[in-house]
């Protein structure tokens, strides 16, 4: 374990599809850092991709545990379509799907992080909560920790209530709120981007895609820099200077057209952290 006094940093890279977000988890795994990757959406391949594409073998310091993905099947989906179509909406609105606990992504999600087994050696670990800052969780992605908590509330069942939103936001809240201050090791978030009103400031701004307008300003304020990602013509860049994005910087400097990559970064939280030891 590490001696570090201060926690490690907590980092969103955030930005649209495309952007080079995961691939960019290759320059975590080169800081040396014990990289502990859970993919909640489609893309994984591109993090692999960072060094078979060059004809390198994945490296040691990177664990990947992928989650079963809970699904309906054609006939589950015809079933709820058909009630839908066929009763009156305040009775769709009310019904409870008999197969919820078939969606525990959720809770397969919490187990993970509780015991992670690295699924390419078979090796187990402690619960996250117990690591150092020589450890760092990734999340990819935020919409897949919406899909997975919305599903824990409603299951399959298509129509949300105001109550299903409330619900399901305050899980998602929940996860982050423990993995940004009950955990000392890193922790990175990856997201995808939409355009809403900035309530405190005026104007439209890009922030995290989440569940509903309520939670997407809040998140940010767990997190020392929240980075937007963007492709420029034919290369990936950062930035935390954006006038148009909730963007924050406290390891990377402020500023666009950063490199891709989380060298920086842990270089600027390192010194911080060994500063503090006195």
């Amino acid at each position: 374990m590490s001696e570090d006094i201060i926690n490690g940093f907590n980092t969103i890279l955030m930005g649209p599809s495309g952007t080079g977000k995961t691939h960019a988890i290759g320059t975590l795994v080169e800081t040396g850092l014990e990289v502990f990757y859970i993919p909640l959406e489609s893309g994984a391949e591109s993090l692999v991709g960072y060094w078979t594409d060059k004809g390198e073998t994945v490296p040691t310091n990177l664990h990947l545990h992928a989650l079963q993905q809970p699904q309906s099947s054609f006939l589950d989906i015809a079933e709820a379509a058909k009630k839908t179509n066929s009763l009156p909406h305040d009775a769709v609105m009310k019904m409870v799907d008999a197969r919820r606990t078939k969606y525990d992504g959720y809770l397969k999600l919490l187990t993970a992080l509780h015991g992670f087994t690295d699924q390419r050696t078979g090796q187990v670990f402690e619960p996250a909560d117990q690591w150092g800052t020589d450890r760092v969780i990734v999340l990819d992605g935020l919409t897949g920790l919406n899909d997975y908590a919305m599903q824990l509330v409603i299951g399959g069942r298509a129509e949300r209530t105001q109550t299903d939103w409330g619900v399901a936001q305050a899980y998602v809240m929940s996860l982050i709120k423990k993995l940004c201050d009950g955990c000392r090791c890193h922790f990175v978030l990856i997201a995808h981007v939409e355009r809403e009103v900035d309530v405190v400031q005026g104007g439209v701004k890009l922030m995290v895609s989440t569940l509903g307008k309520a939670i997407a300003p809040i998140i940010p304020a767990k997190f020392s820099d929240v980075v937007l990602t963007k492709k420029d013509v034919n290369k990936f860049t950062w930035s935390t200077a954006e006038a148009n994005a909730d963007v924050k910087n406290r390891n990377l400097a402020l500023a666009s057209g950063l490199p891709p990559s989380f060298g920086p970064l842990y270089e600027k939280w390192l010194s911080r952290s060994t500063g503090a030891r006195g």
